[in-house]
């Protein structure tokens, strides 16, 4: 192997979690769960990372148990007996062949839309109310549906950890639910939930605490968050480090064992003045371990690939570097792991030119 290469495949441990590598396989929704429940084919597809050496395995986003969390058809849910039954067969498959896995837990907020299963009469829920063309498409929370949901994430979290997961990830990025209470555009609340940047926290706090309390003080807690959104690519949450130290310290102190900064692109530095991308500066602010990520060893954003252009790879040498500097712990990769599930034992044996190209194609079928 060559040397420069070696940092991402030294272990790490992370309270109870002991990971073989560095390497984590990114959230990606795949939309292969009829009727909102895993089956065999996505406990292979999971399994056969593992089996291929994938340190960390965080699963496609999966929606906690409230009547608007799936904006998306054939989205697996993290609730009901029969979904539940579905992962712990997931987990145990990864299981069996030494790998180790999360759970992302999500709720989309308002970009659920009227006519979305499984309750297509509901419309997206939110901070505030959201109309398009004169017609309400999404409803501002009231202090109950606040509290509901933040019960629904305990419970998913709790879930996660009895049917044998090794960590839970929360989704607070790109603009779903968590993103929206933290935004200024989406969330224009006047009550504890909105105004300052600290009141705009509260929700994300609440759900961290929650979620802390119902797993206790061993299990991994992972958070997920991103200055951009889906709506606008070039949107911050924080403009400067100072900012991003009060939106980043509050969640640590919340319970948050590992922070995972969602950028497009690693590689790129976050603030003007510093090489330091955004994980770099969330490990730098907070001390906790950091997963980076961002079209890690593709030429193109992940936007182009789904237009149809085909992502090839690039050189590793820039994350290499990152990594043994002690700018972040771990790198997600997605793509590259849809396109090609045996990436990092390739990586590993030096076999990188055999490494697939990623294609839309792939997101077509499980392999």
């Amino acid at each position: 192997m060559e040397k420069s290469k070696q940092i991402l495949f030294e272990p790490i441990k992370l309270k109870n979690l002991e990971l073989a590598n560095r390497i984590v396989m990114a959230p990606m929704t795949r939309n292969f769960s009829p009727n909102y429940i895993p089956g065999e084919n996505v406990a292979e597809y999971y399994k056969k990372r593992a089996a291929n050496d994938v340190g960390l395995i965080i699963t496609e986003g999966t929606t906690i148990n409230h009547k608007a969390a799936n904006g998306y058809p054939n989205v697996p849910a993290f609730h009901g007996e029969k979904a539940l039954a579905g992962w712990k067969k997931v987990a145990e498959a990864v299981h069996s062949v030494g790998g180790k896995i999360a759970p992302q837990i999500w709720h989309v907020g308002n970009v659920k839309r009227v006519g979305v299963e499984p309750n297509p009469e509901i419309p997206g829920y939110g901070p505030m109310q959201m109309e398009r063309k004169g017609k309400i498409i999404g409803v501002a929370m009231t202090k109950e549906d606040i509290d509901m949901v933040v019960a629904a994430y305990a419970q998913a979290a709790k879930d996660s950890k009895e049917i044998g997961f090794d960590a839970v990830e929360i989704h607070g990025a790109h603009g779903y639910l968590i993103d929206q209470f933290f935004w200024e555009k989406t969330n224009q609340r006047s009550d504890e939930y909105g105004g300052s940047f600290e009141k705009r926290m509260r929700f994300g706090l609440e759900v961290v605490a929650a979620v802390r309390k119902a797993v206790g003080e061993d299990f991994p807690v992972i958070f997920r968050f991103s200055q951009w959104k889906q709506q606008d690519y070039e949107a911050k949450l924080a403009q400067n480090p100072e900012e991003l130290e009060q939106l980043l310290v509050p969640l640590s102190n919340a319970g948050v064992d590992i922070f995972h900064a969602s950028t497009r692109r690693f590689w790129e530095p976050e603030f003007e003045g510093s090489h330091l991308n955004l994980a770099g500066w969330t490990k730098k602010i907070t001390g906790k371990p950091v997963i980076s990520v961002g079209s890690v060893g593709l030429d193109i954003p992940f936007t182009s690939s789904f237009r149809g252009q085909e992502a090839t790879s690039t050189d590793l040498s820039e994350l290499y570097k990152k990594l043994k500097d002690n700018e972040f712990d771990m790198i997600a990769i997605g793509r590259s792991l849809i396109g090609d599930p045996e990436l990092v034992k390739k990586l590993k044996q030096g076999r990188d030119s055999e490494i697939r190209n990623f294609s839309k194609d792939d997101l077509k079928t499980l392999i």
